[in-house]
This record gives C-alpha cells, sequence and structure tokens, in this order.
C-alpha cells in the first residue's frame, strides 16, 4: 500500500519514540530510537471532476470527501 495521499500529499513523517524505563539521572538514560509515523491510508473510489476514480486517500481526506459529498 502507498504511503501518500494523493489529495493532501500527506507522508510518513520520522520521529522519536522514548522508551518509559530508565528515566530519572544521567547515569540512566532513557534510550531513544527513531521511528516512522505513517498516514492511515486506504484504496478508496472517488467521484473526481464526475467520473470515478481509484485514489490512495487518507482516512482524513476520505471523512472530508464523505461530509461533502
Amino acid at each position: 500500500m502507498a504511503s501518500t495521499c494523493e489529495v493532501c500529499g500527506k507522508t510518513v513523517h520520522i520521529g522519536r519514540t522514548i522508551r518509559f524505563q530508565n528515566t530519572g539521572k544521567w547515569f540512566r538514560r532513557a534510550t531513544k530510537k527513531s521511528r516512522a509515523f505513517k498516514p492511515n491510508v486506504q484504496r478508496a473510489t472517488l467521484v473526481v471532476q464526475g467520473m470515478p476514480m481509484r485514489l490512495n486517500v487518507c482516512t482524513r481526506c476520505l471523512r472530508t470527501a464523505h461530509r461533502v459529498d
């Protein structure tokens, strides 16, 4: 599944996860790892300019399109 929304252009963002244990003093620093925050992209059929098209759409855009129709 593609991880890019074809409507708004939302893509993968990189962030960090911090381990809950071992926090506090400087000699017990919590480990920090990079991770990817992926958008929830679904394959949906939307009507664009009067023609149905299959697009990779994030759920936020899908919800907005459903509300507008």
